[in-house]
């Protein structure tokens, strides 16, 4: 059974840093394309980041939202995803969810076929 395992979640002061990692397991994601969703209470799971997998390319995407203060990167070796977050804002506050899928780019939720259980981030004002 593929286990994707989300972890370093928790409290931040805005304008503070966080580490997100996702460990995957019984799968090998060298080729997944993975991707980071975050839904806040009340609201629709969004897109956040994906990072592809195929070779050396490790081509990314953002939402705009975050685009300049998150960062997506991957280790293959250990088999996880990693989601730098800087400069939160209380809106940023959301569980984070990390997913893997085979297609090469992604564009839909739909397309991600294994999903963690999320880990919650709290960003205090």
């Amino acid at each position: 059974q593929v286990l994707l395992v989300e972890s370093g979640g928790g409290s931040v002061q805005a304008g503070g840093s966080a580490r997100l990692s996702c460990v995957v397991s019984d799968r090998t994601i060298r080729t997944d394309t993975m991707g980071w969703f975050r839904q806040a209470p009340g609201k629709e799971r969004e897109f956040v980041a994906r990072i592809s997998g195929s070779g050396s390319d490790r081509t990314t995407a953002y939402a705009d939202s975050v685009k300049g203060r998150f960062t997506i990167s991957r280790d293959n070796a250990k088999n996880t995803v990693y989601l730098q977050m800087n400069s939160l804002k209380p809106e940023d506050a959301a569980v984070y969810y990390c997913a893997a899928s085979k297609l090469y780019w992604p564009t839909t939720m739909a397309d991600y076929e294994y999903w963690g259980q999320g880990t919650q981030v709290t960003v205090s004002s």
